[in-house]
């Protein structure tokens, strides 16, 4: 079943992890002050730390990024992140101000892993929907087609939906693995400018369906079923995507055939699908 988690202070403890409703997806979210350190290892999980504001120094065994991050907040450019391989020792540290980092896991047992630095220029944007549609949003992909051959079945984006629009539209799924489609949990976490703003996370399946008010820094754990989201007019949603493959990286998304007739009347559709594979 779908899963809501109000926004919280969670104090660095990750926000999910072996959750029965999303048992491959790891997500936590670090806040750091100046000459704070953390240090964590997840041994079961590949992981991206996404710098959403301020600049630190991560080490991943021993591996140096020096002054990752390059953005004021999550609304002033591309995320600068690095890629932690399952079971890395990651350590946090010279914080250049207050610092927040999410930490995106998916389940993984390849032990070959590297981690590597994924600069903001290596961020792929694709552009979906249109005002006229009521649909346009920009997803960023952090770790996506450029983590082929380098990481496991974890795709990490960061999705900005205009005022007052839809996005997961036209409504799609991907929980079962089949002709035309993929199995991949996925978490959205909600950010909202100005922090006031609110959504609808709509999720259905077999004839059943659940509406989730969703406010800034929640987050729903999506488990099946469609689920197109719809920001409040007004505001600026953003949504910090997790998807782990339960048996391949690549997402196939399975559209609502009910739907079919929006497929071409929304802009970018393809392109979307295209990014994710």
């Amino acid at each position: 079943m779908p899963k809501h988690i109000p926004a919280r202070d969670n104090a660095n403890s990750a926000i999910v992890s072996d959750d029965p409703a999303l048992p491959h997806v790891h997500f936590n979210l670090l806040r750091l002050q100046p000459g704070e350190i953390v240090e964590q290892r997840l041994p079961r999980h590949e992981s991206v730390h996404v710098v959403l504001s301020g600049t630190v120094d991560i080490v991943v065994d021993g591996e140096r990024f020096a002054a990752v991050g390059k953005r004021r907040d999550i609304w002033s450019g591309e995320a600068d992140s690095v890629y932690a391989p399952p079971g890395s020792a990651v350590r946090l540290e010279n914080a250049a101000g207050p610092v927040e980092i999410a930490v995106a896991g998916g389940l993984c047992d390849d032990d070959g892993l590297k981690p590597f630095r994924i600069a903001p220029e290596a961020v792929a944007m694709v552009d979906v929907g249109s005002p006229d549609t009521h649909s346009r949003r920009r997803i960023f992909h952090i770790l996506g087609q450029n983590g082929q051959g380098r990481a496991g079945n974890l795709l990490v984006s960061e999705l900005y939906a205009d005022p007052g629009c839809w996005s997961g539209y036209p409504p799609h799924k991907h929980d079962a693995d089949r002709e035309g489609e993929t199995a991949h949990d996925e978490l959205y976490h909600y950010r909202y400018q100005p922090g006031t703003g609110f959504g609808a996370q709509i999720i259905y399946a077999d004839g059943q369906s659940e509406c989730f008010m969703v406010q800034d820094r929640d987050t729903i754990l999506v488990d099946r079923g469609y689920h197109p989201t719809v920001t409040s007019p007004g505001h600026r949603c953003y949504i910090f995507t997790i998807l782990v493959g339960k048996t391949q990286r690549g997402l196939v998304q399975h559209f609502d055939d009910r739907h079919a007739h929006l497929m071409a009347a929304i802009p970018g559709i393809q392109s979307m699908r295209d990014k994710f594979k």
